[in-house]
């Protein structure tokens, strides 16, 4: 779903582990390109029914595997360079609203999947790891530095009240 201003409504998830730290994923055919997973809003999802469907998809946890701990209160966006637009889209997207989560990993890190079970799905990420709280903001693409600033920093509370 793109909207009348050219973003593309997403969701944002950065999951736990028991210990606090953060699950940190590498994309698909780029050897630097590391992020929290993330992913469209379909339309009629809600923000949280595309976290469910997304957080499956892209590294194969349900429901069952996560709490969620914190929603951002609201959208967050950025824009996409020019290099990164699709000139051939209709709108025309010209970044994402995001609705971040942050999730409590509840099961064992076996349940962590990279392979999507339907094998037409696109496959998001080949490794991951976990990573210290404020470790992606260091290392993410510049045109989400912001946006990443934003969600840790209102997350942080909730992470320090769990995890201190």
């Amino acid at each position: 779903m793109i909207d009348e201003n050219g973003f593309r409504a997403n969701v944002g998830m950065v999951v736990c582990n028991q210990q606090g730290q953060l699950l940190w994923a590498k994309r698909v055919g780029n050897s630097t390109a590391w992020q929290f997973p993330q992913g469209g809003i379909k339309q009629g999802e809600t923000p949280k029914q595309a976290l469910y469907r997304e957080l499956k998809e892209e590294v194969g946890l349900s429901p069952d595997d996560v709490t969620v701990l914190a929603q951002t209160n609201d959208w967050l966006t950025y824009h996409l360079p020019k290099q990164f637009q699709r000139k051939n889209t209709t709108p025309l997207c010209i970044g994402q609203k995001q609705q971040w989560f942050l999730l409590l990993l509840e099961s064992d890190d076996s349940a962590i999947e990279l392979i999507p079970e339907d094998p037409k799905a696109e496959r998001e990420f080949i490794e991951w790891c976990w990573v210290d709280y404020w470790y992606p903001v260091k290392q993410i693409i510049s045109f989400k530095k912001d946006v990443y600033q934003q969600f840790l920093s209102e997350f942080e509370a909730t992470h320090i009240a769990r995890f201190s």
